[in-house]
């Protein structure tokens, strides 16, 4: 079976940090992009960043560009995002998602095959 385990949520201060992280099984992992979403409450699901396994090519979004950082650990078949200077409007449930044949990075939903079961991420201010 297909999985990937999102983790590393919770709660955090304005200005605060996180880590999450996607481990992924069932999947040639260097086959595939991982992306990064978040959907906020009474809003559309949107993309946040990815990573092609392919080729390392890096997407982010203009709304975290500059504070995130997505990475990843072969040896874990794990993708990592870290957050850095949260903001309240971060406040969302993130989930990590996987795209075949991951050569193009991209944060179009319906390109993504597989997904996962979400993390809350809540921003106080």
């Amino acid at each position: 079976d297909v999985q990937l385990q999102a983790s590393g949520g919770g709660l955090v201060e304005a200005g605060g940090s996180l880590r999450l992280s996607c481990v992924v099984s069932g999947i040639s992992f260097d086959e595939y992009a991982i992306g990064w979403f978040r959907q906020a409450p009474g809003k559309e699901r949107e993309g946040v960043s990815c990573i092609s396994k392919r080729d390392g090519s890096i997407y982010y979004s203009d709304s975290v560009k500059g504070r995130f950082t997505i990475s990843s650990d072969n040896a874990k078949n794990t993708v990592y995002l870290q957050m850095n200077s949260l903001k309240p409007e971060g406040t969302a449930v993130y989930y990590c998602a996987a795209n075949y044949p991951g050569d193009v990075v991209t944060t179009r939903l319906w390109e993504y095959d597989y997904w996962g079961q979400g993390t809350q991420v809540t921003v106080s201010s």
